[in-house]
């Protein structure tokens, strides 16, 4: 499931784009943001292909060593750790996957070299030297190497990285969000769910997430003007045109949020805002936006016009 976090991502870099085409039509722009979150959840699935389809590589490759002239004792006695692995096996059978990838197109036979390579990065490592070294496996320990080369192969090796983001170039931003649900789903699966251990869907509520990446992309428009005044108003001894743009931003977004969001805890909206200023803008601008903001805050709330409900009445 994509995070809040992901969502405000994707708001802020759509509304962005909007602000530098301003005469696009928001609409469409909206249904762009709204396709693009969903195309993330393909990706996530394309991770969720790729080990099944290396231990299938490597199985028919163990298969040609024993047929090759004079094979060696190994050749024909191999070790089939790796390819008997109990959670890759899962993923494998699992029949709501199998269908996910029927329909989302996720299909490997095009991309011949591609998984030969996955697969020698991931015999180079200690780890599954380790692994392949024991006679027997836990399900636990079969879930460990998994997980050992999410973070360490798909979550490090700027190869796939790449490779993803040539597929689609939206994927370059989305790869650590989609790698992060693979490896939440995979931390989920249970040895006695068999076939059957859930696939995390895109949203775990479809109305509420996909509602809130539209309003606060369409809401942050709707009042832009009257955001960026609030925001003018606060400033101390600068004028706005001296104020990084993607601050500005970031600022809009959070008195959305503040104002057109009850259920979201102003404690929760403020972090965000101030994190995503850390990660997008400059060096001061989590300073910069959170004075803004405190001081927005203590004036909306003498207004009376923050109104919270839900989990919202709670971290503020």
């Amino acid at each position: 499931m994509v995070s809040r976090r992901y969502l405000r991502t994707k708001a802020m870099q759509a509304l962005y784009a909007h602000s530098i085409k301003p005469f696009e039509d928001p609409l469409a722009a909206q249904r762009d943001l709204v396709k693009t979150v969903k195309n993330c959840y393909v990706l996530f699935l394309w991770l969720c292909s790729i080990l099944p389809e290396v231990t299938f590589y490597r199985r028919n490759k163990l298969e040609d060593l024993k047929s090759k002239h004079n094979p060696t004792a190994e050749d024909l006695n191999p070790n089939t750790n790796f390819v008997d692995n109990q959670v890759i096996q899962q993923l494998e059978d699992n029949a709501m996957l199998q269908q996910l990838f029927i329909n989302n197109h996720i299909e490997w036979s095009n991309d011949i070299d591609f998984i030969p390579r996955l697969f020698h990065l991931i015999e180079d490592t200690e780890f599954y030297k380790a692994y392949m070294s024991k006679p027997e496996h836990s399900y636990n320990e079969d879930k460990q190497l998994v997980v050992d080369i999410i973070e360490n192969i798909l979550g490090q090796d700027d190869y796939i990285r790449w490779y993803f983001s040539e597929k689609d170039p939206n994927w370059l931003d989305d790869y650590d969000e989609a790698l992060m649900m693979f490896y939440k789903n995979i931390s989920k699966f249970k040895a006695k769910a068999g076939n059957d251990n859930k696939i995390l869907p895109l949203y775990k509520n479809p109305k509420e997430e996909e509602d809130f990446v539209r309003d606060l992309f369409a809401k942050t428009i709707q009042h832009d003007a009257e955001y960026e005044a609030m925001i003018e108003s606060k400033l101390q001894n600068w004028e706005m045109e001296r104020v990084i743009g993607m601050d500005v931003l970031l600022m809009k977004m959070a008195i959305c949020e503040f104002l057109e969001f009850p259920t979201v805890p102003i404690k929760v909206t403020m972090n965000e805002y101030i994190d995503l200023a850390k990660l997008y803008s400059s060096e001061k601008s989590r300073l910069f936006v959170n004075g803004i903001l405190d001081r927005l805050i203590v004036d909306l709330k003498e207004e009376g016009r923050i109104v919270k409900t839900g989990e919202g009445l709670y971290q503020n």
